[in-house]
């Protein structure tokens, strides 16, 4: 079974690991790369996994959407902060039939899909992984490595399934799910405090936050705050779900979430898609959230003085 041609855009760890995966597993699979395309095109693609080292000698890849043409899947696994580049650099890769699949953190990044290119198309998919780029072509996958994927108009469709099971024949676990809203949220219990309080600690890694446990309590009243959300939108999440994404965390040793990377090399930091998009929810279906808006403000505090300084 074939998925057709597949286009990675946004080649960065995220997108780096997948297509790598799917180009290991025999599929046609072109790296959409700018920095990294000398790089890549000369040496090829080296992840660091702990589900199998491996290397992609000879690697697919391009500069412009251009020079790819036409495709049967997009990948879109850019931060978020790109997203207004979406029309220009998708476009030429669309086709009759052509799904996009976004790869990306937090909320709204479908929708702006779905305005611009079309509902029918919009897959949203959500990575629950430990995984940075070292360097140029060189992928760090340290666990997990789990995608759930979902129709953006909630339908079940046999291209979903079809996807899914695609995506686990290539090394990596992939579910379909029912409610692509409640996949995201849940994504979000995790998101939104480890990848906050990383920056707002000072760019510090999830092992620290947990040491000796002192920011547990702040940490577990940001997750209890993104449930109530989720419950109110109509999603009930699992009562241990929080206890178990502590423990997980706990098993990630010394993990840098994106956002701290973006902060401390001073990138863009997805902001709006995190922490801004969920606040305001928040007070669309009137649930309080003092704890997610302290650290809002917090992050936000952080990121206005470095690009001050």
């Amino acid at each position: 079974m074939s998925l057709g041609r597949i286009a990675i855009v946004g080649a960065g760890a995220i997108g780096s690991y997948y297509g790598a995966r799917l180009a290991q597993a025999g599929h046609d699979v072109t790296f959409l790369l700018r920095s990294d395309f000398n790089h890549v095109s000369k040496h090829g693609l080296e992840i660091q996994s702990c589900a199998g080292d491996f290397r992609l000698s000879e690697v697919q890849c391009a500069r412009t959407s251009d020079e790819i043409g036409e495709v049967d899947l997009v990948i879109v696994a850019w931060k978020t902060t790109a997203n207004a580049q979406a029309q220009s650099i998708i476009t030429p890769l669309i086709g009759q039939n052509t799904a996009i699949l976004t790869l990306q953190n937090g909320l709204g990044n479908a929708e702006h899909l779905a305005e611009t290119f079309g509902a029918e198309r919009i897959i949203g998919g959500l990575c629950f992984v430990c995984i940075n780029r070292l360097q140029p072509g060189v992928i760090s996958h340290t666990a997990s490595g789990l995608i759930r994927i979902g129709e953006f108009d909630g339908k079940n469709s046999l291209r979903l399934a079809k996807i899914a099971n695609i995506f686990n024949e290539a090394n990596f676990t992939c579910e379909a799910v029912d409610s692509l809203e409640k996949a995201l949220w849940m994504k979000l219990v995790w998101n939104y405090p480890f990848n906050g309080l990383a920056i707002v600690e000072g760019g510090v890694d999830t092992e620290i936050l947990l040491k000796d446990r002192q920011l547990e309590p702040k940490i577990r009243s940001i997750m209890a705050e993104v449930v109530a959300i989720a419950k109110a939108l109509g999603h009930e999440i699992p009562k241990d779900f929080i206890d178990n994404q502590i423990a997980i965390t706990l098993k990630m040793d010394q993990y840098q979430p994106s956002s701290m990377i973006d902060y401390v090399n001073g990138l863009p930091v997805e902001y709006e898609a995190i922490w801004e998009n969920p606040l305001k929810v928040a007070r669309k279906v009137g649930v309080p959230v003092p704890a997610m808006e302290a650290l809002a403000v917090g992050i936000k505090a952080c990121l206005d003085a470095r690009d001050f300084c």
